[in-house]
This record gives structure tokens, sequence and C-alpha cells, in this order.
């Protein structure tokens, strides 16, 4: 018993880390788009998304349901077997984050939590039809639905605007930036918080410390959603500077467009109990409202390698927590075996993190690899059905070549003279 009291703490630690590096890694859903248009401070942005997502902790309880009885089978899971796929979850979120891809922290979870599992009591004991329709569906569809929502958003939102005074435009969609970036917050708080609530949920059942089928206790609820406000309030930089500035260049227009898409796609998931990405919902959103602008341009080759993390999350997860899973079956040598490789993988990834610090004080700054990236195919078909934005028409006449005969002194150099 005392084995199991130790291990038991051990998972919960261990899971409010998990809760702490899913803060700051997804700072940036609610955040970034809000920080890169500069509506508000990178320090202001955090804490109040930090402040909303505690609140939004509070607001359900389903998507924790999903999580602790519904993904996998809670008879013949051990506590070793939760600890081994948080494991796999931590160190799939530290990679993603060192790198600066916006990669699902949920799936994360989730494909250790399947790894895990399947490691230990084989296939039977995860369940293929939740998995299919809360957790593999949903990541299809919602980034696809975002997009095409902000897209259409930021459409009706230039279209509704085109008669407003410019500096009052701006203005206003930066106010409307602010509330729906809070609104952002206060979804993630209700999804992803629970995740974590979920999981404490299910080690508490393994352990034989609650009944099969019990909602999360009250300090289940509150230490999550203090983990993992903490860690949004110190912000994921390096996500954010991706999602805000890699993906693709937002107006405060497009920002309000995306932020409001996304809300609405994860809020909808959280009450009807699907275990959405939020990373998905909002990536999908951004990119959406990038290409909803006139002119506007999606950085395709960042989107790929964002696409590649999406599509290795779940395996890649699983993989580790396999491995660990097999080692922490071992006895108490086999579960030290892997606080001390978790331990120290967490801390040298920091240490590399060090080499380039991305913070609050240069999160805007715009990397020159990537930048002058030229348009894509997508683009490229979208701009080619698009009226281009009053005052390019004299640029766009310089790039057209003459017909022949035409006269073209007056825009053009003369040629060199030759002999």
């Amino acid at each position: 018993m005392e084995h199991i009291t130790l291990l038991l703490a051990i998972v919960v630690v261990t899971a409010l880390v998990f809760d702490f590096t899913n803060g700051f890694h997804d700072t940036a859903n609610a955040m970034a788009t809000t920080i890169s248009t500069g509506a508000m401070k990178p320090k202001t942005a955090v804490a109040m998304s930090a402040v909303l997502n505690l609140v939004g902790a509070f607001l359900s309880v389903e998507v924790a349901k999903t999580i602790s009885s519904g993904l996998v089978n809670e008879d013949g899971i051990q506590p070793e077997v939760i600890f081994a796929a948080l494991v796999g979850a931590i160190l799939w979120n530290l990679l993603t984050w060192l790198v600066g891809l916006p990669s699902s922290s949920s799936h994360a979870l989730m494909g250790g939590l399947i790894g895990a599992t399947v490691a230990s009591v084989g296939t039977g004991g995860v369940n293929g039809g939740v998995v299919v329709t809360k957790v593999l569906i949903p990541a299809v569809a919602a980034p696809l639905v975002a997009g095409l929502a902000a897209m259409l958003a930021a459409r009706l939102t230039y279209k509704a605007g085109a008669n407003i005074d410019e500096k009052t435009g701006r203005k206003g969609y930066r106010a409307g930036q602010i509330a729906s970036a809070g609104l952002v917050s206060l979804a993630h708080g209700t999804n992803d918080a629970q995740k974590t609530m979920g999981i404490i949920t299910l080690a508490l059942v393994a352990a034989g410390a609650l009944a099969p089928g019990s909602n999360p206790p009250v300090w289940v609820i509150v230490s999550a959603g203090l983990a993992i406000a903490l860690g949004t309030y110190l912000g994921g930089w390096r996500i954010i500077r991706t999602m805000g500035k890699g993906l693709t260049d937002l107006q405060p227009q497009q920002g309000f467009a995306a932020q409001t898409s996304a809300a609405a796609v994860i809020l909808a998931s959280s009450n009807l109990g699907f275990s959405l990405s939020t990373t998905h919902s909002c990536s999908g959103a951004v990119m959406g409202a990038g290409l909803g602008r006139k002119g506007g341009v999606v950085r395709w080759s960042t989107a790929t390698r964002m696409f590649v993390a999406w599509g290795l999350t779940l395996p890649a997860a699983g993989l580790v927590a396999a491995g660990s899973e097999l080692v922490t079956r071992q006895g108490d040598w086999g579960v030290a075996a892997v606080v001390v490789f978790l331990i120290a993988s967490c801390t040298a990834i920091w240490f590399i993190s060090r080499r380039q610090v991305v913070d609050h004080t240069n999160v805007n700054d715009v990397d020159a690899e990537g930048t002058d990236e030229p348009a894509g195919v997508v683009t490229t078909a979208i701009a080619a059905v698009t009226p281009p934005p009053a005052g390019t028409v004299t640029d766009l006449k310089a790039t057209i070549p003459a017909p022949a005969g035409e006269d073209t002194a007056s825009t053009t150099p003369a040629p060199a003279a030759t002999v």
C-alpha cells in the first residue's frame, strides 16, 4: 500500500507538470494573434489568459469524463500506465515547444495513454470507437471547420468595415480582439485543463481511491486549473512567435475573425464532450483568416512542418509512453529510472532552449528565414480570383509586359547603348 501511495503521488505530480507544460505550450492558441497585431502587450495578454484559463477549468467536466472513463478501459489499468503516458506527453510537448511548432498537447496526452495501455494490457484496453469518434474525427474536422469559418469571417469583416475610417476600424477591431482572445482563453480552460483532471481521476480510480465513473474531486479541479494558469502566464513565446508571425501576417480584422471562429469551435466541442485539440482549431483559424484578406499569404513551408508534427504526435508520444511502461513495470527501480530519465530530458531541453532565447521582449521579431517565402499554390489560386486591394493597380501595371510596339519610355529606363 505504501508503494501504491508513493506511486500515486508521483503520478499526480507528473500530471500537474504536464498541465503546466500544456499551459505554456498552448498560450499561443489564445494570445498569438492579439500579441502579433499589437492589440495587447505580451505580458498583459498572457496574464489575462491565465486568469481566464483558471475560470474556465471550473465550468465543465465533460471532457474530463471522456479522458477518465471513455478513452481506455479502467479495468486492469495501473498507476504505472498513467505515469508512462504522462512521460510521453510531457517530452513531446517540450520537444515541439523547443522548435516552436504548435502541436496538440491533447493528442500528446491521448497518444501517451493509448501507447502505455497497449503496452500494458494490449489493444483490448483501448476503446477504438471513442478514439475514432471523439479524437480522430475532431482532429481532422476542427482545423478545417475553424479555417473555413475564419476565412469567411475575415472577408465579411473587411466588407462590413469598408466604409469605416481606417483608424477607427483598427481601434474597434483591437477591442474585439481582446474580447475574443478572452473567449478563447476561457474555452481553453474548459477543454484543456479538464484533460489533466481526467488523467488524475483515472489514476485515483486505478489506485482504488475513487469508484469507477466518478467525477473529478474538487481538489483535482483546483490544482489542475492552477497548474495550467501558471504555465499560461509564463508564456510559450516560441510558439506564440510561430502562430503570430510564422504562419501569416495578420491585421486586427483577421485576428478578430480567427479568434472568434476558434472560440466557437472549441466551446461547441467542450459541450459535446469532444477532447478537441485547441491547437488544431486555432492554427486552422489563423491560416483561414490569413487567406481571408485580399493579398494575404500563408507560409506553407511553416504550415507543412506543423502538419507533420500533428501527424507524429499520437505515435511519437505513444512510443515513448510504451517504452516507459515497459521499464516501470519492473518495479521500484524501473519507476525511479523513468523519473530520472524524465528530469534529465527536461533539463537538457531547457538548456538547449537557452542558446536562443525567445521571450516577451522579442516575440514579435520576425526571423529572416521563411518570411520571404513565395506564395504557394493555394494562395496563388485564391489570389487569382480575388480583386487586388485598392492602391495596387499601379504596382501591378509595372509588372505586366507592354504589348509590342507600345511606348514604354515613361515607365521603364532606356537600355544601355551597345556597340
